[in-house]
C-alpha cells in the first residue's frame, strides 16, 4: 500500500514537472527570450545572449540595442516573446513600424521605441499670456496713417524690393528702437503704401522721409561714385588749400567738401602718380534712394583643419576654407525735398589677408607612427567703416580712410612674395568721391545692378544690396 502511495506520487511529480512543448528543460526560458526591462522613456537594451553569436557578430555579448541578434525559443515568431503563465507579447502590430522587429544578420532584431513624454501632458506656459484690449492702445495720441509710395515703386524697376529702401531711412531718421518700445508703435510696407500707427510728432517725421521719395524733383537726380587708392598720403600736400573738414564719428577716418572744379582738378592730379589706382567704374552713376554696392574680391585658399580618416590613406583628409580678400563699398544717398542737400550712407568694409602662419600637427597612423600634417591660421587685416553724411548738392564730398589694407592687393612681382623685407603688406590711402550729377534723362542712369565687365578678375562688380539682408543696416 505505501509502495503504491509513493509510486503515484512519483508519477505526479514527474508529469507535474515534464516540460511544455518549446519550453527548456529547466523550466525557464532562455536569457534571450526574456523581456528587456521597461521604463518610463521606452525599451531598454536587451540582456546579453548566451548563445552561440552569428557569423560577424563579436562576443562577449550582444551590441547595441537595434543590432543585436535575439534567440527565439522554438516555436515563436519573430518579434514575440513568452512569459512564464503567460500568453506570448507582440512587440509592434505592424510590420515596419517603429517599434516593428526586423531582421538582421544574425536573426531578428529588438525594436528602438522613440522616447515618451513621462507625464503625457502638454507643456504648461511659466508667463503669463492675455488676450488683449480689442482696439489699440493710445494713450499717448497714436494715430493710424497710410502713404502712398506708389510714384516711386513703379519708376523704381531695377529692384524686386524698391519700398524697403523707404523702410531703411524711415529707421535711420526716427531710430530703430522707437519701434519696439513705449509708446506702441507699427511699421508696415508694401510697393503701394507704407501703413504708420505711431505719435503724430514720429508721423511728421514719416512723412517728411516719404516725401523725398515720391517728389518728383528726385525721379532723375543719380550720383557719382568712384573709388581710388594712392600709394602714399602725401597728396594731402597740394590738395591742402582746397579741402574743408568736416566731422566724421569713426575714428582714423577723415572727410572733406571741395567744389566740383576743385575735385576735377584733384583727380587729374592723382592720375599722373604711378600709385594710383582706380577701383570702381568713373562713369558709375546710383539712383537717388536706391543703393549700390562695389565689389572686388579675390578668393584665397588655405587647409583650415585636418579631418581624421581612419579607413583612408594617408589616414586624414585636409578641410579646405576660402578667405574673400579684397573690399566691400554701399552707398545709399537721398536728396532732400528741397534739392539743396544731400542724406547719403557709406558702408566699406576692407579684407586683406596679411599672411598664413603654418602650425604642425600630429597624425599618427599604423604605416607612419610619427606621420605630421600642417594647417594654416589666417592672419588678416580689417578695416570697417559705416557712416551718414550730410552736404550741399553743388559740392563734393571725399572721405579717406586713411593707409588701410590695399583693397586690390597687386601680385606684380610674385616671386618676392617669399622674402621677409620685401613681402611687406600692401598698404594704400582709399579715396571716395561721391558728387551730385543733378537731374539726368532715364537713359543716361545705368542700372546699378549691372556690372562693367562680368566674370572679369580684378574688375569691379556694382550690384544691389539684397533686400533679404538686415544685419548691419542701421
Amino acid at each position: 500500500m505505501r509502495k503504491s502511495l509513493a509510486a503515484g506520487a512519483v508519477l505526479l511529480a514527474v508529469s507535474l514537472c515534464e516540460p511544455a512543448s518549446g519550453q527548456n528543460p529547466n523550466g525557464l526560458l532562455p536569457r534571450s527570450t526574456v523581456p528587456p526591462p521597461t521604463s518610463a522613456f521606452g525599451t531598454a537594451a536587451p540582456y546579453p545572449s548566451t548563445s552561440t553569436p552569428a557569423p560577424g557578430q563579436p562576443l562577449g555579448g550582444q551590441p547595441f540595442a537595434g543590432n543585436s541578434a535575439v534567440t527565439s525559443p522554438p516555436g515563436a515568431t519573430a518579434g514575440q516573446w513568452r512569459t512564464p503563465g503567460g500568453p506570448s507579447n507582440s512587440v509592434a502590430s505592424q510590420p515596419g513600424s517603429l517599434g516593428s522587429a526586423s531582421m538582421g544578420p544574425g536573426g531578428p532584431t529588438t525594436p528602438i521605441e522613440p522616447l515618451k513624454n513621462i507625464s503625457g501632458l502638454p507643456r504648461r506656459r511659466i508667463a503669463s499670456v492675455t488676450q488683449g484690449p480689442a482696439t489699440l492702445p493710445n494713450e499717448q495720441g497714436q494715430v493710424w496713417r497710410e502713404y502712398d509710395i506708389s510714384p516711386y515703386t513703379v519708376r523704381a524697376t531695377n529692384t524686386n524690393r524698391p519700398e524697403q529702401a523707404i523702410i531703411d531711412w524711415i529707421l535711420r531718421d526716427t531710430g530703430y528702437e522707437a519701434w519696439h518700445s513705449e509708446p506702441l508703435g507699427i511699421l508696415c510696407c508694401n510697393r503701394r503704401s507704407v501703413k504708420v500707427y505711431h505719435t503724430p510728432e514720429m508721423q511728421a517725421v514719416v512723412a517728411d522721409v516719404v516725401d523725398r521719395f515720391v517728389s518728383s524733383e528726385a525721379e532723375s537726380q543719380a550720383f557719382g561714385l568712384r573709388v581710388v587708392t594712392v600709394g602714399s598720403p602725401n597728396w594731402r600736400a597740394k590738395a591742402h588749400q582746397m579741402l574743408k573738414p568736416i566731422a566724421v564719428q569713426t575714428q582714423g577716418i577723415q572727410a572733406w567738401l571741395l567744389q566740383k572744379e576743385d575735385a576735377a582738378l584733384l583727380i587729374a592730379e592723382l592720375r599722373k602718380r604711378i600709385d594710383f589706382h582706380e577701383n570702381s567704374s568713373p562713369h558709375l552713376l546710383v539712383n537717388n534712394g536706391q543703393s549700390a554696392v562695389v565689389t572686388l574680391t579675390r578668393p584665397r585658399s588655405y587647409v583650415r583643419d585636418i579631418i581624421p580618416k581612419p579607413q583612408t590613406w594617408p589616414n586624414f583628409e585636409p578641410e579646405y576654407a576660402q578667405f574673400e580678400e579684397g573690399f566691400s563699398l554701399e552707398l545709399n544717398p537721398l536728396l532732400s525735398l528741397d534739392g539743396r542737400s544731400i542724406d547719403a550712407v557709406i558702408k566699406c568694409n576692407i579684407d586683406q589677408l596679411e599672411k598664413l602662419i603654418p602650425v604642425s600637427l600630429d597624425v599618427p597612423s599604423a604605416a607612419a607612427p610619427r606621420q605630421r600634417a600642417q594647417i594654416e591660421v589666417p592672419q588678416a587685416i580689417y578695416c570697417r567703416l559705416h557712416e551718414r553724411f550730410r552736404w550741399p548738392t553743388d559740392q563734393v564730398l571725399l572721405v579717406g580712410l586713411g593707409m588701410v589694407a590695399n583693397p586690390a592687393p597687386n601680385d606684380s612681382h610674385p616671386l618676392l612674395k617669399g622674402l621677409p623685407l620685401v613681402s611687406a603688406p600692401l598698404r594704400a590711402d582709399l579715396l571716395v568721391f561721391v558728387e551730385n550729377k543733378g537731374r539726368l534723362a532715364p537713359s543716361a542712369v545705368a542700372p546699378p545692378g549691372t556690372p562693367a565687365a562680368p566674370g572679369t578678375p580684378g574688375v569691379p562688380q556694382t550690384t544691389q544690396r539684397d533686400p533679404r539682408t538686415y544685419r548691419g543696416r542701421y
